[in-house]
């Protein structure tokens, strides 16, 4: 097995996992020991890997290895001598009674870093490429077939902002309403122009926090909010030739008395241009004067319908049943020796709040896990917590002073009481299914899960939904 029970001609003939997809497994010897070790035919028996002792579990030891697809054999090496575990698959080899497993080979479209480790013996399922075209067909028709007025709620409220009114009020207000965006309304143009959102807000407060900063605290109760558009404008280089700034319209679905626009147009427009609001405008006039807004149409109220469609149909959809590391959907963090081809942050309560907006921007994520020592989930932090910051002119204090949890009780504080702080994020395993993963991200306010280890609630990973839309979409 080492040194000279090694077999060259054997080694020799190994195949190369260069270039290979390979799949982690999770081992475990739960029979105690001092020093516990494990080696197998996946690394060619030529090393031993250490295993860690399990915290508050003296007699477990685990350890993860890379392993690629196809039948292994492993044993594990106890204080010195080689033994097997008899609660696993077992049979007799070439270094004695060894244990065996199977893994099955990862679909090409998976990433390395996304999958975590898996318990001995349970293979990823899969399903063929031609049940994912179909699966996708199906949705994206269905999406096609249906409009934006099954969106619309048979009553609600939608606010609205004058683009005349100031900074600091829109920033209030928005707060006070506890939603994190609202249209921008011209009554000169006689129509919308635009939106306001937490993303503005941490500019501006980025903006104030530089020392070379052209817009002071107290220039935001007369700064209006179509002035800080088009100092943005400029500030981002988007200019016409005469060095005027180019707005950035809103994007508006067109509700008619006809079909009106399809659900799945509208999906396609909020990745095409990574915004989380769409206003519903409807006029009745050829021309668009005099429009009314409806609704404020977002991805989750999308995905409800599809769940609704197809959730008593699951059964039919093997794509569904897929677990969500089964398949190439959110962010995962990356293992040690890897990299990840999109950002993961994660921050530390004692973080400063700077460092929190910095990250948000930076990073272009709309959400930063907040974790403890050992990468244990304790919160979330995102871009509509900003507005928290008109709590008692919050935002008016040294950023870099405040830390990530003083910014966070802010929120708890302005919460209602029949809304608990718990709602704002939810989480789920990474052996969820995609159906379970989509009902959960169709409630309302929720745009995002965070993926946590079962019992520690360590972070795995984050899925969004855009991220969901772009693998039902393809």
């Amino acid at each position: 097995m080492f040194g000279s029970d090694r077999n060259p001609a054997r080694d020799a003939g190994r195949v190369s996992t260069a270039g290979m997809v390979l799949l982690p497994i999770q081992f475990t010897w739960p029979h105690g020991g001092d020093d516990v070790s494990i080696s197998g035919s996946f690394n060619g028996w030529t090393e031993l890997v250490r295993m860690s002792q399990v915290e508050g579990c003296p007699n477990v030891f685990k350890a993860v290895c890379a392993v690629p697809h196809g039948s292994h054999e492993y044993k594990f090496f106890v204080d010195g001598e080689w033994r097997h575990d008899e609660q696993q698959p077992h049979r007799n080899g070439e270094y004695g009674i060894v244990n065996t497993f199977d893994t099955l080979p990862v679909p090409a479209e998976v990433s390395q870093h996304q999958i975590p480790a898996v318990i001995l013996n349970q293979t990823i399922p899969r399903i063929s490429e031609e049940d994912l075209r179909a699966s996708r067909y199906q949705i994206s028709a269905f999406l096609a077939a249906h409009t934006v007025y099954e969106l619309l709620p048979e009553s609600g409220k939608v606010v609205a902002l004058a683009v005349d009114l100031p900074v600091k009020q829109a920033f209030h207000i928005l707060a006070e309403q506890g939603i994190p965006v609202a249209p921008l309304w011209d009554f000169y143009k006689g129509k919308f122009v635009g939106v306001i959102s937490a993303s503005d807000f941490i500019l501006i407060l980025r903006q104030l926090g530089n020392h070379g900063s052209t817009l002071t605290e107290e220039e935001l109760e007369t700064h209006t909010i179509s002035a800080w558009k088009e100092g943005k404008a400029r500030r981002n280089g988007q200019v016409d030739g005469h060095g005027r700034p180019i707005p950035r319209h809103l994007i508006f679905v067109s509700v008619l008395a006809g079909p009106g626009d399809n659900l799945k147009d509208v999906a396609l427009k909020f990745l095409q241009n990574g915004i989380a609001t769409i206003p519903v405008i409807h006029s009745s006039l050829e021309d668009g004067s005099f429009p009314q807004l409806l609704h404020l149409a977002s991805l989750s109220g999308i995905l409800k319908c599809v769940c609704r469609y197809f959730k008593h149909c699951s059964g039919s959809f093997p794509m569904l049943q897929l677990p969500i590391y089964a398949i190439p959907l959110g962010t995962w963090v990356p293992r040690i020796g890897e990299s990840s081809s999109r950002s993961f942050v994660m921050l530390r309560p004692t973080s400063s709040l700077s460092s929190a907006l910095n990250m948000l921007v930076q990073a272009r994520v709309s959400s930063i896990p907040i974790v403890d020592d050992n990468d244990s989930l304790l919160d979330i932090y995102s871009r509509s917590d900003i507005t928290a910051l008109a709590k008692g002119r919050a935002y008016t204090h040294n950023l870099n002073e405040m830390t990530v949890y003083q910014a966070l009780q802010l929120g708890q504080d302005s919460n209602s009481p029949y809304e608990p702080r718990t709602q704002r994020f939810q989480m789920c395993l990474h052996t969820d299914t995609l159906l379970k993963v989509m009902e959960q991200l169709a409630n309302p306010g929720v745009r995002r899960l965070v993926i946590v280890e079962a019992g520690s609630n360590r972070v795995e990973g984050i899925i969004s939904l855009s991220d969901v839309f772009r693998f039902l979409l393809g």
